[in-house]
């Protein structure tokens, strides 16, 4: 049986829109690989990130003042073309976010008309940009909230990825259901595998490669532009070798969307809890939800 590995790329800076994804559909190209970019489309303020578990220790200096001594551009205008050149090369394209920064300080303990505001203004520049509105969408951060789920209903996307998880499910929170399946990521990302243990890259690489032998079923695995796009693009690339020597099949999200049928998905409650290598409380699947 072929394993299939769902590529998530995470786009949240200029810079990485303007150089990390160009860089990435190259590699992705080269190795007969699909994929899903989730972009943000708002303002870059990166500089304004906090917390260690931060990625703004990989950015470059001019994106590490984004918002502070630097204004902050809007993803959605400086990097145009780049996302419109994605799509026509055959990539998904989906949200993730208008203001990244602000989503994941704020949507812990945000009232439901800021959560509207900030996923239509982010819906309403992708249906400009591409002339069709998102099919799928991307919490930043794994943070999201019930009044967020149930956006993701309501706005028609046809599945979410704002989850860590095992198996695609269909929420539940507070006992009600989600009819919009969620396509959590399975694998560590290269920055948790980092943070947690004193490796390099390419044995961090090496970990997250293992994992997705010996954990059973299909997996997403979550990269940045910034990162696996730019710094660390090379060790990514023996990744992707290694799984395609393996025999894995590397898929886009829209690809185990496919696959997947109402009848039959689980329906799982979701917890918010920490992830190894990361601060701060994010979606997580959890219990089954009994059906009868």
């Amino acid at each position: 049986m072929v394993r299939r590995i769902a590529l998530k790329i995470d786009v949240d800076t200029c810079h990485g829109a303007l150089e990390g994804v160009p860089a990435l559909t190259r590699l992705l190209a080269d190795h007969g690989a699909r994929g899903s970019f989730f972009f943000c489309l708002g303002p870059d303020q990166s500089g304004r990130e906090s917390g260690k578990t931060s990625l703004k220790r990989y950015y470059d200096l001019k994106t590490r003042l984004c918002g502070t001594l630097l204004p902050a551009p809007e993803i959605g205008a400086c990097c145009l073309e780049i996302l419109r050149k994605t799509r026509q090369a055959g990539f998904e394209t989906g949200l993730r976010a208008w203001n990244r920064v602000a989503w994941e300080k704020k949507i812990d303990d945000a009232q439901n008309p800021w959560v509207e505001t900030e996923m239509q203004k982010a819906l309403s520049r992708f249906t400009e940009i591409f002339s069709e509105p998102p099919r799928a969408c991307a919490a930043a951060g794994w943070k999201t909230n019930r009044h967020a789920l149930r956006l993701t209903q309501g706005l028609g996307f046809s599945y979410a990825s704002d989850s860590r998880g095992k198996t695609p499910f269909l929420p539940v929170i507070d006992g009600e259901i989600v009819v919009c399946p969620q396509i959590p990521t399975t694998l560590p990302t290269l920055d948790e595998v980092l943070f947690t243990g004193d490796v390099s890259p390419t044995t961090a690489f090496d970990r997250i490669l293992q994992l997705s032998e010996t954990l059973e079923g299909d997996h997403v695995f979550t990269l940045r532009a910034e990162i696996e796009g730019m710094q660390f693009i090379g060790a990514f690339e023996r990744l992707l070798a290694s799984w395609a020597k393996r025999g894995d099949s590397l898929v886009a999200l829209e690809d185990l969307r496919a696959s997947i049928s109402f009848d039959t998905l689980t329906r799982s409650r979701v917890v918010f809890d920490e992830v190894p290598g990361r601060s701060g409380k994010r979606m997580l699947q959890g219990s089954v939800f009994p059906t009868e």
